[in-house]
C-alpha cells in the first residue's frame, strides 16, 4: 500500500477518534448544565389552578429526579401565551421548562396574533397528565339530569341559560362549544378568569352549567352543589365511574381529553431533551407521583419521545378542526 494512502488512513482514524471524544464531552457538558443551578418551571396559569396545583404536587419528585431545587413561576396571561412564550425564549440548556395545558394547541386557531409557533418554537418533553372534563350544571337553575334532557331544556328556550367557562380560547371553553355544536343549540357564553371562579358561579346560579376537571367538581357534587351529566372522554373516568360518557347519552361524536405536558424551547439538544425526557419519567414513576395522578383519575399516555411529538402534532391538527367547526372565537 502506498505510503500516501496509510498516512491519510491514520489521520482519518484520528479524526473520528476526536469527533467521538468531543461528541462525548459535549454530552457530558449538556448533562452536567442540567444539573447544575436551579430548575426553573414556568407554569403559564394563575396560582391556585389545574396547572398550578399539579406542579406543586409533582415538584419534590421532580426536584430528586432532576437533582436540583425546582422553582414554580406563574406567567398567567393572553390563554397562557405569555408564560409559554418565556419558554419559547428560554435558554437551550434544559435549565427552564414549561408546564402547560392544552390550551397550547388551541390558542394558534382562537387568537389572531400569537407570538411563537408551537411546531417551531416548541420542544415537548412529555404529556405529563390526561382525562376527561365533566359538563356540569347547577341543579336550582336546570332540571335534567342527563344529555338527553339537558338538550331539550336548552332549545326549549336557549336565551333563558348561559355558560361559563375559565376564559376566551381555553380548554373549557372549547369543549362547552364542542357540546353545544353536537347539539344544536346556542347559549350565552360568560367567561371568567380562571375555573375556580367559573365554577363558583355555577355553583351560586350566576351562569347555569360548564366544562370542568373532574378533580374540581367531586366535593361539590358530593355536596350536591353542582350536577354531573357526561364526561368527554370515550371511556367513563375510574375517579367518579358514576358519570356517563357523552357518547352514552347520544353525542357520540364527543371524544376530548385534558392535558398537561412539560415543555422547552425549541432548538435544546438532543441529550439535554433525553435527559430531560428520562428524568420526568422517573417522575412520574415515583409512588407519591403516581398515587397523586391516581387521585386525579388516571395515568398519563406512556409516550416515548418520538411519540410524543407526533402526539403535539395530531392535538393541533384535531383542534384546528375543532376550533373550525365550533366557531370558537376570543371575543
Amino acid at each position: 500500500m502506498p505510503r500516501k494512502l496509510i498516512h491519510s488512513g491514520r489521520h482519518y482514524a484520528t479524526v473520528i477518534v476526536l469527533a467521538c471524544l468531543s461528541i462525548a464531552t459535549t454530552a457530558t457538558a449538556f448533562a452536567q448544565t442540567t444539573r447544575s443551578g436551579q430548575l426553573r418551571l414556568i407554569v403559564p396559569n394563575q396560582a391556585g389552578s389545574g396547572n398550578d396545583a399539579f406542579a406543586r404536587a409533582i415538584s419534590g419528585a421532580m426536584a430528586s429526579s432532576f437533582e436540583r431545587p425546582v422553582v414554580i413561576e406563574n406567567l398567567p396571561g393572553s390563554g397562557g401565551m405569555i408564560g409559554t412564550q418565556q419558554v419559547a425564549r428560554a435558554p437551550k440548556d434544559g435549565s427552564v421548562l414549561g408546564l402547560v395545558s392544552s390550551n397550547l394547541v388551541i390558542n394558534p386557531f382562537i387568537y389572531k396574533s400569537v407570538p411563537f409557533d408551537v411546531s417551531r418554537d416548541i420542544t415537548i418533553i412529555s404529556v405529563v397528565a390526561s382525562g376527561p372534563l365533566a359538563l356540569v350544571t347547577n341543579p336550582k337553575k336546570i332540571n335534567a339530569r342527563s344529555t338527553r334532557e339537558l338538550i331539550a331544556e336548552l332549545k326549549a328556550d336557549p336565551k333563558r341559560f348561559s355558560y361559563g367557562s375559565a376564559g376566551n380560547g381555553t380548554a373549557l371553553h372549547l369543549a362547552a362549544e364542542y357540546f353545544l355544536s353536537e347539539a344544536g343549540v346556542q347559549v350565552q357564553h360568560i367567561p371568567y378568569k380562571g375555573a375556580a371562579a367559573q365554577m363558583t358561579d355555577i355553583m351560586s346560579g350566576e351562569v347555569d352549567f360548564g366544562m370542568l376537571p373532574l378533580v374540581m367538581i367531586e366535593q361539590q357534587v358530593k355536596a350536591g352543589r353542582l350536577r354531573p351529566i357526561a364526561v368527554t372522554t370515550a371511556q367513563r373516568s375510574s375517579f367518579m365511574p358514576e358519570i356517563p360518557t357523552f357518547a352514552e347519552s347520544g353525542l357520540p361524536g364527543i371524544n376530548l381529553d385534558a392535558w398537561i405536558a412539560v415543555i422547552g424551547p425549541a432548538g435544546m439538544p438532543a441529550p439535554v431533551v433525553a435527559d430531560a425526557y428520562r428524568r420526568v419519567q422517573k417522575t412520574l414513576s415515583t409512588p407519591e407521583v403516581r398515587a397523586y395522578q391516581l387521585a386525579q383519575g388516571g395515568l398519563p399516555p406512556s409516550l416515548t419521545l418520538e411519540q410524543s411529538r407526533d402526539f403535539l402534532a395530531s392535538e393541533l391538527e384535531k383542534h384546528g378542526k375543532l376550533v373550525k367547526r365550533t366557531g370558537a372565537t376570543v371575543d
